[in-house]
């Protein structure tokens, strides 16, 4: 019987052990897409307790607590202690096994304070005064933290109408890591609500210094802001998406719609997707046009359980896996910016794994030569950040594309505890590769080659892919 959480945990054969320990353990971590407050990191913020960053924000535990009984108020209430907080998840902790959080829990508490007990309630209170008090330490702030974990680089998710304020701030401070922004602009395609859009549309236009009154304003807008994000060292785009989106439609329909929703008329269905589809076409252009790269997250239910959606809000909790079929889209979308010679770098996250496949015949689709691993198979994500979820994720990519030019893991987090997440990841791939070789399924002779593609999916390929 092994022992919980070894050096060698997941690591199922002597090649796996050597990939991992001389090979993927050693590679700086770079966080291509997370979602940390950079105010945070320009403050270099101090932790006043392990609750706040383990607990706070983190939606996964408080699922986890809501389906062993915990009462809300032991888990956003605002009249509970940080330590009353902590120990209704230590009751949990004992209930997670086989649940990804087990492993996360006791990765994060060995790897960021050095502590291999097993969190229970008999032990919660021992554990919580030992973090507190390296929490009170500077080198657990969270400039600390990022370089406990040898982070290298980390890019933001950010609205186009952010000032970056916090990102210059960090970069002037002359901080090692880099943390770059993200171009995310969800809200200037969100035309579901008219009243909201207009609010948004104004802020754009106040931020930019562009007067908006049609759609060609809004766009120029846009190019401002996407200027400036490049200035300040952006190299991303992303996109949150239920579905993808390549409906028909002319320019001059387009510019209708605007009119329509800027002057407060709510959009219909049809038109709505037809926006959509248009901005789309708009923002790959522009990330085209300055050598970005464009990521895609899709497949998410957002804020199901409308009555806590109303209490707390967004990102609490209560989204879920979708299903939706989107191939059709999804290619349509790609070749038309193909077809204008405006595809740029393409990373892919689905989130059912039912469209793991899917993805990875659809990357290959659109591979031109030009840059190796030019459209990407993104790594498992949210509900698929897990071992088995990335381990379906490998497979379809290395059955259907090419493994080796996989640009790796992301913590896709807003904790500063979350960098074990691709040594969980480094871990599992090194354990698929060992078995393989183990089973003589890559010759034995090819070892070197296997040490550098280790090298290569933990750090290399990302380095080299985003031009850091």
């Amino acid at each position: 019987m092994k022992n919980f959480m070894d050096d060698n945990f997941l690591l199922q054969s002597e090649t796996a052990q050597k990939l991992y320990h001389e090979h993927a353990k050693k590679m700086p971590i770079i966080d291509y897409h997370c979602h940390l407050i950079p105010k945070m990191v320009a403050d270099d913020h101090q932790f006043k307790s392990l609750t706040e960053i383990w607990l706070g924000g983190d939606h996964y535990k408080w699922r986890a607590m809501r389906s062993n009984g915990i009462s809300e108020n032991y888990i956003t209430g605002k009249d509970t202690t940080d330590w009353e907080k902590f120990e209704k998840w230590a009751e949990t902790v004992p209930y997670t096994f086989r649940n990804p959080l087990y492993h996360w829990t006791h990765l994060e508490l060995k790897t960021a304070f050095g502590i291999d007990k097993i969190l229970n309630p008999k032990t919660a209170r021992e554990i919580f005064d030992e973090c507190n008090e390296k929490l009170s330490k500077p080198e657990y702030s969270a400039r600390g933290m990022m370089r406990r974990y040898n982070v290298e680089a980390v890019c933001t998710t950010d609205d186009p109408i952010d000032s970056l304020e916090y990102h210059i701030k960090t970069r002037e401070s002359g901080f090692e890591v880099k943390m770059l922004p993200t171009w995310r602009p969800d809200k200037a395609m969100a035309v579901e609500n008219a009243v909201e859009y207009r609010s948004y549309i104004e802020k754009l236009s106040e931020v930019s210094g562009v007067n908006i009154s049609c759609f060609n304003d809004m766009i120029e807008a846009l190019r401002k802001r996407h200027e400036f994000f490049a200035q300040q060292g952006c190299k991303l785009s992303d996109h949150g998406l239920e579905e993808f989106y390549a409906e028909d439609y002319t320019d001059a329909e387009i510019n209708s719609i605007f009119n329509k929703v800027y002057g407060g008329t709510e959009l219909t269905n049809e038109e709505v997707l037809m926006f959509k589809s248009a901005m789309l076409v708009v923002f790959g252009e522009m990330d085209y046009e300055t050598g970005w790269t464009q990521q895609f997250h899709y497949g998410a239910i957002r804020n199901n359980n409308s009555k806590m959606f109303q209490l707390l809000g967004a990102d609490t909790g209560f989204d879920s896996i979708g299903e939706f079929n989107t191939a059709k889209s999804l290619s349509k979308f790609l070749d038309r910016l193909n077809s204008r010679g405006k595809l740029t770098k393409t990373i892919l996250y689905n989130l059912n794994p039912c469209a793991n496949e899917v993805m990875a015949t659809m990357i290959g689709n659109f591979q031109d030569g030009t840059i190796p691993g030019k459209i990407q198979f993104g790594s498992g994500w949210w509900f698929l950040d897990q071992k088995d979820g990335m381990e379906r994720q490998m497979n379809a990519l290395s059955l259907l594309g090419l493994l080796s030019r996989f640009v790796g893991m992301l913590t896709d987090s807003r904790s500063f505890l979350s960098y074990p997440r691709h040594e969980y990841f480094r871990r599992t791939l090194c354990n698929l590769l060992g078995r393989d070789i183990e089973n003589g399924e890559i010759p034995v002779c090819e070892i070197e080659r296997v040490n550098q593609m280790v090298e290569d999916i933990s750090y290399n390929n990302a380095k080299n892919f985003f031009n850091f």
